[in-house]
């Protein structure tokens, strides 16, 4: 619209610091485009770069108080902030590839899980289901049992590195691996035993 555009970008955060919507509105088309491309040279798949950009927007709006004109100008932090986000967005996917990874091998050790499947395609397709699985997850659960699973971290370990008490890091261990349990169940053609995952170390 003709009337945005004597709007810098400086004055648009001046507006979302003020709880101006129309701030974030015309931010988010002025740089939709932009940020898409760059989130999606990273991530290379549109519902992820859809998701991400919802992230950074809010990311905005709730910290526009934190840019500092001194330090460069504001689309540069706001590309910054976007390579940043699409970045850590990429390394949670592939933990949770590699935590799924280690799941079938644990499971599948215990028996034999791949009977009537074709190991390659079976440990493809529970890991998917895995991901969804943590995915559903509270982010305590979830961040606890990728402690434990990915970076095989014991119970103590994971209290020490976080700061939760034990008992907390036991009973955040049980309750999720309990929902995805709950969440895997009815693969059984896939994963042979519907228990949890076994406990972590202590």
């Amino acid at each position: 619209m003709g009337e945005d555009l004597p709007f810098t970008d400086e004055r648009l955060l001046e507006m979302i610091q003020t709880d101006d919507r129309d701030g974030l509105r015309l931010l988010h088309e002025r740089y939709t485009p932009l940020l898409r491309q760059i989130s999606g040279a990273v991530l290379h798949n549109d519902a992820d770069v859809q998701d991400l950009l919802q992230e950074v927007f809010v990311e905005i709006w709730n910290h526009a108080a934190g840019y500092d004109p001194a330090k460069g100008r504001p689309m540069g932090w706001i590309v910054t902030l976007t390579r940043r986000r699409a970045i850590d967005r990429l390394r949670r996917r592939e933990a949770y590839v590699r935590a799924g990874d280690r799941f079938v091998e644990e499971v599948s050790g215990r028996g034999d899980s791949w009977t009537h499947v074709h190991e390659d395609l079976a440990r493809h397709e529970m890991n998917e289901h895995l991901q969804r699985a943590l995915a559903v997850l509270p982010e305590a659960q979830r961040n606890t049992i990728q402690l434990a699973y990915h970076r095989q971290m014991s119970q103590r370990e994971i209290a020490a590195h976080t700061g939760i008490p034990l008992g907390t890091v036991k009973t955040r261990l049980e309750l999720g691996l309990k929902k995805m349990a709950e969440f895997l169940r009815g693969f059984e053609d896939l994963l042979c035993s519907s228990k949890p995952l076994p406990p972590c170390r202590i």
